[in-house]
């Protein structure tokens, strides 16, 4: 099998359905856990690199002090090719590593349900809308150089990007179900069934819309 490095953020900031699809295609994930003082290694060392979400910002450094060893491994990866999955904060990570911008969104959190539309398909998303959860307060406000706009929604503009030929940004959660974002919710008091009602109802179309993104990610990295 191939592997993939997988840079966990935070205890409920897990990999979520990653657990069962990508080893299903091939592509085993070996979760390192920084913010428990799991050291990162000095350059990717794995065939793929998934950075995943998480409560702090992307500039967050003093406070997070692994988040700039991360955006020099997403730099790295980028550099060399190596396919690169960045969610959420991840995506933002991987904006900034690359000369980029994030900042607070000025049209506020994107929490629960949504949908964000394909406008320009690629190895991994079709064109067309795509109900997907989203958890995020902060948002890629400039690209990186020759980055391509992939996805956008009625709120947010950048919900998907590529840089290079090989690593993406995805604003919003392909992994999370309905349960992991309660999870969520209740930790920021949010109204968790207000949130979580809506994720159930749309779970199967937002499950198999993530699960292809996903599986044709693994299938960059296993060739």
């Amino acid at each position: 099998m191939r592997s993939a490095l997988v840079i966990q953020h935070a205890e409920v900031e897990g990999v979520g359905r990653f657990a069962d699809w990508f080893p299903q295609c091939g592509l085993e994930l070996r979760v390192v856990h920084p913010y428990d003082g799991e050291a990162l290694p000095a350059a990717v060392d794995a065939d793929a690199l998934i950075v995943m979400g998480g409560p702090m910002g992307a500039y967050d450094d003093a406070d997070s002090p692994w988040l700039p060893a991360t955006k020099l491994l997403l730099a790295d990866a980028v550099r060399r090719g190596v396919p690169t999955l960045g969610i959420c904060l991840g995506a933002q990570l991987l904006a900034v590593a690359t000369g980029g911008k994030v900042e607070r969104g000025a049209a506020g959190p994107e929490l629960g349900l949504a949908e964000v539309t394909v406008a320009t398909p690629d190895r991994l998303f079709e064109a067309g809308p795509m109900p997907v959860a989203q958890w995020h307060y902060d948002t890629v406000t400039e690209l990186p150089p020759g980055a391509t706009l992939l996805a956008s929604s009625d709120r947010y503009p950048t919900q998907a990007f590529r840089v290079g030929d090989s690593a993406w940004g995805l604003q919003f959660h392909i992994e999370a179900t309905p349960g992991l974002v309660g999870t969520w919710a209740h930790a920021e008091q949010c109204d968790v069934v207000a949130i979580v009602e809506p994720l159930v109802s749309a779970d199967a179309a937002i499950s198999r819309a993530g699960e292809q993104v996903a599986r044709r990610f693994a299938a960059v990295v296993t060739g």
